[in-house]
């Protein structure tokens, strides 16, 4: 894949502002959109739209396919008539830090009766586009929606402890149970018809002012998802539906112990067997979804670290070579030049390497990661390729300010000799490196934008709880912040030339 010349912005759909305890689809995120833009910038990068399961990790999803309810604008859904005003009276959280626990249930309760509505109401024109939806979109909105149906009637107990046949998948249960809850499941259908709905508007919008959407591909699966209860012959699972192996990280710079992300493994000669349609397809739902993708983890395409399930810990894991080359050149058979990122960070070995430049895909390369050993570092500006995506830092790290507040005073004058500078404003001297370097491609989280410190930080590897909360505040983001960052893409040749319609009858 060939990048232009060009800098953007990672932030996830969740961390925008919005009155209901999270982000949505809605007008913030078309303004956000505007406020790109306006800035110079070409990219929007976000995290896997996936509906989230424990921890609200999106890297932990129930499906790869489906979308993440709790994404959508409800207030599109007054302007459909499938909510009254009423509905959204009076209800409104206060603007700062995700709240996922009232966000499940007030838009649960909402999207239910907005079904309901629906299917009631709907004319013939938003019927059938439901309909085309759904079949198009069969091979997985079908099994996913039963999936749902079914942890709600068993208590949101994980597939692998349902009652056996329906466990196993048993073509009566199968039936029967399809039967049963008929109504939860056009429900889940309804809302995924509704999500993408809403997100394609939103990615044209994009599009159409000059802004390209990076998506994030998740290398692994969650256990407890319609796609391993689907198809448990893909994963490394004993009778029962138990993980025999698991993914994770050895030992590395984030923890100790490395990191045991609990993800079943891939029966890589299994998917062979079946020709990879299971991956052709869900990079192809994906590319539909975004301009580019980022595949996180790529090293996992090399060699997986796998871990024994009974491991508490990743230390005891060992590396499990992996199909990669046959898989990546069974994608370029049917995709062509795929516009793919590798997420080449972590253990690196020379094999990781050959498979990403023989596949002519950018690399990852971070800055906070490029001081303290020497001029020879990979991720110092003066050793990049043209050909990467250079960011300050990316979601599972520190904030610029927060990374530069742990350092130790000779890991600070280390920075500063390099850059030349005081480092009064780490952040902006660190995006500044990054704009002037010779990366294809800069990104920067939003938090590195606007400065803040280490309580602003998305995620911290290793950490079960209290991470994927931060959101923007309203007016965060304009005024000199959004004037400085256009100032450094116009300065560095990376300006994202202005539309001339703001398209207002969109907002």
């Amino acid at each position: 894949m060939k990048l232009k010349r060009s800098s953007g912005i990672l932030l996830h759909p969740t961390s925008l502002p919005g009155p209901f305890g999270i982000g949505s689809l809605g007008i913030e995120a078309y303004r956000f959109i505007d406020l790109l833009s306006g800035a110079g910038q070409s990219v929007w990068q976000i995290l896997p739209l996936g509906p989230t399961g424990y921890g609200d990790s999106p890297y932990s999803c129930f499906s790869a396919f489906a979308g993440n309810p709790l994404l959508i604008c409800l207030e599109r859904l007054v302007e459909e008539g499938e909510l009254e005003a009423e509905d959204l009276a009076g209800v409104a959280m206060p603007e700062g830090e995700c709240n996922f626990g009232f966000a499940h249930g007030f838009k649960g309760r909402l999207l239910h009766k907005a079904a309901q509505r629906f299917f009631r109401e709907a004319g013939a024109e938003r019927r059938e586009a439901f309909d085309r939806f759904c079949c198009e979109q069969g091979y997985w909105v079908q099994d996913y929606a039963l999936f749902q149906a079914l942890r709600k009637h068993f208590e949101d107990a994980p597939w692998y402890r349902w009652p056996e046949p329906i466990r196993r998948r048993e073509p009566e249960a199968l039936r029967s149970w399809g039967e049963k809850l008929a109504e939860p499941i056009r429900c889940h259908q309804y809302a995924q018809f509704i999500f993408f709905e809403q997100w394609f508007a939103l990615k044209a919008f994009a599009n159409r002012r000059g802004v390209k959407i990076l998506g994030d591909i998740p290398i692994f699966v969650a256990l407890d998802s319609a796609d391993v209860w689907a198809n448990p012959t893909l994963f490394h699972l004993d009778e029962t539906g138990q993980p025999t192996l698991v993914a994770g990280v050895p030992p590395d710079y984030f923890s100790a112990t490395g990191q045991r992300w609990g993800n079943p493994l891939y029966r890589w000669e299994a998917m062979a067997a079946q020709d990879w349609s299971w991956w052709l397809a869900r990079f192809r739902w994906n590319l539909a979804q975004a301009d580019m993708v980022r595949v996180d983890h790529f090293r996992g395409f090399e060699a997986c670290w796998a871990i024994p399930a009974a491991e508490q810990t990743a230390v005891r894991g060992s590396w499990m070579p992996a199909p990669g080359a046959e898989l990546f050149t069974a994608l370029a058979a049917a995709l062509g030049d795929a516009p793919i990122v590798a997420e080449d960070l972590g253990v690196i070995t020379p094999e990781v390497e050959a498979l990403r430049e023989r596949f002519a895909l950018p690399g990852m390369k971070i800055l906070q990661f490029a001081f303290g050993s020497g001029a020879g570092n990979p991720y110092l500006p003066h050793n990049l390729p043209r050909h990467c995506v250079v960011y300050t830092g990316t979601h599972d790290n520190n904030t610029t300010a927060g990374w530069w507040q742990g350092l130790s005073r000779a890991e600070r004058e280390g920075v500063r000799g390099y850059l030349g500078s005081d480092c009064r404003d780490i952040a902006h001297e660190l995006m500044r490196l990054a704009m002037a370097s010779v990366a294809d491609l800069c990104i920067f989280p939003l938090q590195d934008v606007l400065g803040l410190e280490e309580q602003a930080r998305m995620n911290t590897p290793g950490k079960s709880r209290g991470n994927w909360g931060w959101r923007l505040l309203p007016g965060a983001f304009t005024g000199e912040r959004q004037k400085g960052l256009r100032a450094l893409a116009e300065v560095y040749g990376r300006w994202s030339s202005p539309h001339l319609s703001r398209e207002q009858n969109h907002l």
